[in-house]
């Protein structure tokens, strides 16, 4: 959150102004959000493959790339509310984290590691 007033005036000048937030700012975590959601529909829909016409390896992967969709559904969910929050509350500082899509990304391959292991050891 922002320690800056609502309204701010510039020096020499008597009239505070409100900050305008563009709404392209907006526009822009809706459409990260999505983003966020056309990979987890992609992941669920190779899980629901990998369940329905896969052996009993399939269904181990296919479970784990389920709880992959899932956790990025809810990381997804909650970093929009989190970025329209302080896009509302006119918040300057920055909107990225840098540790979310990392953990994410290191379950997502070891959901693909662990199909690999299991498909050699079989």
């Amino acid at each position: 959150m922002s320690s800056q007033p609502l309204l701010q005036s510039t020096p020499g000048k008597r009239i505070a102004l409100p900050t305008r937030v563009e709404p392209k700012v907006f526009f822009a975590n809706e459409r990260t959000f999505l983003s966020y959601l056309n990979f987890t529909v992609l992941l669920g829909g190779l899980a629901i493959g990998l369940l329905n016409f896969g052996d009993s390896i399939g269904r181990i992967s296919a479970g784990l790339f389920t709880l992959v969709a899932m956790a990025t559904m809810v990381y997804a969910l909650f970093t929009f509310h989190w970025r329209a929050r302080s896009i509302r509350m006119r918040g300057q500082g920055g909107f990225d984290d840098r540790v979310g899509p990392t953990v994410l990304a290191a379950c997502l391959g070891g959901a693909v590691l662990v199909n690999f292991v299991l498909r050699v050891a079989e």
